[in-house]
């Protein structure tokens, strides 16, 4: 049944061997992942963009490293809410609301929560981090595509993420978000493509609260 073999793609973004990229990302940024660029690299504008980018709406195709796909819609805001509203025939549901990722999964009728510092998501959702000690530029071989690899050396179990952006004087910092890549400490990866951003759009907080399928009401 196709539905089961949704969960275990969802559960990747959040145990950290999740992958993004957008629906046109260019493939000089994965392809080069893993060189790094000059030292004096721009992971200034870099910080400029995430802390500019008070909320983004935008289209996600999620794939895992078989091929298989999942697609939906992204919402984040800062700081640190973000919700992955899949596809209505998976029955899933990601959300975090600054402490922790919750995956929701209404076939099974199943929470499951991890610490967001635990996921390579925290790189994109605190934008107060301090690039210079975990990210490094990577190579494109495009100059209109910036690359930013992001780990913490002191956590390899946390994993990795690639942030892709490619730029646009029309989105904050002047960097558009089309995607990131992502791996985990086994070295599974998984992708994840943005189409259609919309920055810094009005997004209430009530968007991040979710049904708990265990009981009635509302949680946040």
């Amino acid at each position: 049944m196709l539905k089961f073999r949704f969960r275990p793609i969802a559960a990747a973004l959040l145990a950290t061997s999740m992958v993004a990229a957008p629906l046109a990302l260019p493939q000089a940024a994965i392809g080069q992942a893993g060189q790094q660029a000059n030292p004096g690299g721009d992971l200034a504008q870099v910080s400029r963009h995430l802390k500019a980018m008070q909320s983004l709406r935008a289209g996600f195709t999620q794939t895992d490293r078989t091929g298989q796909t999942l697609s939906g819609t992204l919402t984040l805001k800062q700081p640190g809410r973000i919700r992955f509203e899949y596809q209505k025939d998976a029955q899933l549901l990601i959300v975090s609301d600054g402490r922790a990722l919750t995956m929701i999964d209404y076939q099974v009728k199943q929470v499951q929560r991890w610490p967001i510092r635990n996921s390579p998501l925290g790189a994109l959702l605190d934008p107060n981090r301090d690039l210079t000690k975990y990210g490094k530029l990577l190579q494109t071989n495009d100059p209109d595509v910036v690359s930013v690899e992001v780990r913490d050396p002191k956590r390899p179990e946390y994993g990795v993420i690639t942030l892709i952006f490619t730029r646009s004087g029309a989105a904050p910092g002047g960097l558009s978000l089309v995607g990131w890549v992502a791996l985990d400490s086994q070295n599974k990866r998984t992708t994840i493509r943005l189409s259609g951003q919309q920055y810094n759009v009005a997004v209430a907080d009530s968007a991040f609260a979710w049904t708990d399928p265990r009981a009635k009401g509302p949680r946040r």
